[in-house]
């Protein structure tokens, strides 16, 4: 296992900058997960931890040795691609035996490394078939295998369930879950653009956009806390909702807001005075939303455009006046509504986030000040 560190870690190709300042102190036997939308530089941070792309500034520790010009093979490191990467020609076993053979291993000492492997992932009735005698997600646990072969202080995987079919991704999922398991003082760092995939694995969550860190936290921390418009928005599925807002009142125990073209909202927080009358965006998470009781005051009232009856749960897409976008709202599977009717819909003032012009959680502020 190893401890990374790193401090204002930069990465350019000629004059266009990818990665800015990357600060990140990772603990020994963690599992770290990188995640943001396509091109914000989750790969290329990875590829730079491995030695696959030079450091352009800042520094990389591993285990408190700098080493951003040591070569990749000397860093301790394995990494599973996208791609299997698996010789046709060659079995199981000898496909994660190959690269201990190059390093002349001990015959010995090769078996006992690959029957480990192969124990560990369920591998061991497979050993001497072809990689096209097996399944997308054996292959994929093989390619595993082999970097597990190598003991390695920290083990990168660069979207490993990428090319696989939905299933498949559901059941090697439960196998790195239960990888990770078994190997607790292992380091993991696992790039992904699935939510869900960070949420269940990951033990701190890193949110990249644009070449920054937006946010570093627990899964749960980042759902409930998030920093700022992106992240509330980028973690959950579906996506939070977004409501333009203008507070009206400020007291040392809430916040109360005047939802654009619907109703108010109090939240449980106090806040500067001066946010009195600031423009601000209400976030609300769809499972957050309800039907509004008889009775009881509405936060969002408007006609229902789409119905997606999904089973266990129904999602409903309501068009409100003056939103451009429509409210999602994720119901019970046993709602009973249809497409042009008219709906009320409420949530605890206790799930409801806010944020200023600029995007930045003003309740996690708050919270952080208390």
């Amino acid at each position: 296992m190893a401890e990374l560190k790193l401090t204002n870690l930069d990465k350019a190709y000629g004059q266009v900058k990818v990665l800015h300042g990357i600060n990140l102190h990772i603990e020994k036997g963690e599992f770290i997960v990188f995640v943001g939308p396509s091109g914000c530089g989750k790969s290329t941070l990875l590829r730079c931890i491995a030695g696959l792309e030079q450091i352009t500034g800042g520094t990389l520790e591993i285990d408190g040795m700098v080493v951003n010009d040591v070569p990749p093979s000397q860093r301790g490191i394995a990494m599973v691609f996208q791609t299997y990467a698996l010789y046709p020609h060659m079995t199981v076993y000898d496909n994660m035996a190959f690269g201990l053979r190059l390093a002349k291993f001990s015959k010995d000492e090769i078996d006992r490394r690959v029957q480990n492997a192969a124990n560990i992932l369920q591998l061991t009735p497979y050993l001497d078939r072809l990689p096209k005698a097996l399944s997308g997600g054996q292959r994929q646990r093989v390619a595993i295998g082999r970097s597990i072969c190598r003991d390695p202080k920290v083990f990168l995987f660069d979207e490993p369930l990428s090319n696989l079919d939905a299933a498949l991704r559901v059941a090697t999922r439960i196998e790195i879950a239960k990888l990770n398991e078994s190997m607790p003082d292992t380091t993991m760092i696992y790039v992904t653009h699935d939510q869900v995939e960070a949420m269940t694995l990951a033990d701190r969550i890193v949110v990249l956009r644009g070449g920054y860190i937006e946010q570093v936290g627990a899964p749960m921390e980042l759902y409930h806390r998030p920093a700022n418009l992106f992240v509330a928005q980028f973690i959950g599925s579906p996506a939070m909702n977004i409501l333009s807002a203008t507070v009206s009142s400020v007291s040392d125990s809430a916040i109360e807001v005047d939802v654009a073209h619907a109703g108010k909202a109090s939240l449980p927080f106090g806040a500067d005075a001066g946010l009195t009358g600031k423009s601000v965006s209400l976030g609300v998470r769809p499972e957050d939303l309800y039907i509004t009781p008889e009775g009881e005051s509405a936060l969002i009232t408007g006609e229902i455009d789409i119905v997606e009856a999904l089973g266990e749960v129904t999602l409903l897409y309501v068009r409100m006046p003056g939103h451009e976008e429509a409210i999602i709202a994720k119901l019970s599977g046993d709602v009973q509504v249809e497409r042009g009717d008219t709906i009320s819909l409420s949530a605890g003032s206790n799930v409801l986030h806010l944020f200023d012009a600029d995007g930045a959680s003003i309740l996690r502020a708050q919270q952080k000040a208390a």
